[in-house]
């Protein structure tokens, strides 16, 4: 492969943009050497501008469960837009994206549409506090919750890839606000003045510190201790909402949520997030309650359009489940833990069962920035970080899936 352009490109985007993009991951940090810059996506593929082909396991680091540029998608895009790109006041396809939510989430009984999973994240739990009147969060290490202020603490996704678990910039008493305890830690959780907590935020599919599913009954445990307290317990299912069954991981473990927060699928592909809940909860919200939340675009209808367009389109759960099964299947394992939970999956290089965020960093980071850039260079984008996990979409084929395995093959 060439990436001349892309090099180029590189140059000048360092020169303008901080570590030259806009989201850290992106710049390549957690495997080394230089980004490539996409021209095009169409289905599982990404075309760069060295025209470069790849099947696409990151999908936009999980919207694109369509595929990229579906051809309902983007007329429903098209067709919002001639309409006009944001109004500022109500209209028709927020009601039926919020219907659509509401739906397919039981817990859910009102929703406000944001711009993005931070976005939601941050609001749920000034709700959550509101609500219950206390100021104490609790969150579990690994878990990414967005960048605001009081969840970078001992969190994943980039401060994982970046091997940083706080945030310059963030004030220690924001911090002391937030109680983390480890992933699958049963005993920790008797360790908690229950009583003392708004709420307790985590990932029911925890996905940012690569792929780490939760043991059997903790799940279960953290909603009677908080349920018996009356402390609201969210789930961040901005990854795993709509992703590993369309009531999220609440409908593939049973389990309902006092708050969720969603994003990535909901949108499409368009900056979209959310947070939703019982109506009592929600209700606390302006104008009718006294917890102030706002956004200027919020509701965008470019975003609502491409949301509903993606619901609407989003059923075939089977042929998820089953491709994904299949390329977990054949993918060679040795010195390798392969964790998986419905479309999603990730590989780790270590030895060690992974089993929360310390077992995570035991993986061996030169090993996978290897093993990603041998791939890249078959035509096979797997996530340019150890700690971030791979999506499986619609548009996937067999053929890519074989492709694929034939490039993991050559490699390992």
């Amino acid at each position: 492969m060439q990436h001349d352009y892309s090099d180029k490109l590189w140059q000048e985007a360092t020169r303008l943009m901080p570590g030259g993009v806009n989201s850290p991951v992106r710049a390549f940090r957690g495997v080394g050497g230089t980004p490539f810059f996409t021209q095009r996506a169409r289905g599982s593929r990404l075309w760069d501008v060295d025209g470069n082909e790849y099947i696409d396991y990151v999908g936009s680091w999980g919207p694109m469960i369509l595929g990229h540029a579906h051809p309902k998608v983007v007329r429903a895009v098209q067709e919002a837009a001639r309409d006009g790109t944001s109004f500022g006041t109500p209209h028709p396809r927020e009601i039926r994206l919020a219907q659509l939510v509401c739906d397919a989430f039981p817990s859910i009984q009102k929703v406000r549409f944001v711009n993005s999973g931070t976005e939601a994240v941050m609001s749920a739990i000034r709700l959550a506090r509101g609500f219950t009147g206390r100021d104490t969060i609790l969150k579990f290490e690994g878990c990414y919750h967005g960048h605001a202020d009081a969840l970078l603490v001992k969190a994943g996704s980039g401060g994982a890839t970046f091997d940083v678990p706080d945030s310059a910039g963030v004030p220690a008493d924001f911090a002391r606000k937030t109680l983390t305890l480890p992933l699958n830690d049963f005993a920790a959780l008797d360790t908690v003045n229950w009583r003392a907590i708004a709420a307790a935020i985590i990932e029911p599919v925890p996905a940012n510190m690569g792929l780490i599913p939760l043991q059997p009954g903790f799940l279960e445990k953290l909603r009677r201790l908080t349920a018996a307290a009356g402390a609201l317990l969210i789930f961040d299912e901005v990854i795993s909402g709509f992703r590993v069954a369309r009531g999220g991981a609440q409908e593939l473990y049973g389990i309902p949520a006092d708050l969720t927060t969603l994003g990535k699928i909901i949108g499409g592909g368009l900056p979209v997030g959310a947070f939703g809940g019982r109506a009592e909860i929600m209700d606390c919200l302006a104008p009718v309650g006294s917890v102030y939340q706002a956004g200027t675009l919020s509701g965008n209808p470019l975003a609502m359009a491409a949301g509903v367009a993606t619901l609407e389109e989003l059923r075939d759960y089977r042929t998820l489940e089953e491709r994904a099964a299949w390329l977990c299947a054949e993918w060679p394992t040795t010195g390798v833990k392969q964790y998986r939970v419905g479309s999603i999956f990730c590989h780790f290089f270590t030895d060690r069962a992974v089993v929360d965020y310390a077992s995570a960093k035991t993986s061996d980071t030169r090993q996978y920035a290897r093993f990603f850039h041998a791939l890249r260079e078959r035509g096979v984008y797997l996530p340019p970080s150890q700690f971030e996990v791979c999506f499986l979409s619609l548009a996937h084929t067999d053929a890519d899936v074989e492709q694929t395995l034939r490039a993991v093959h050559e490699v390992r």
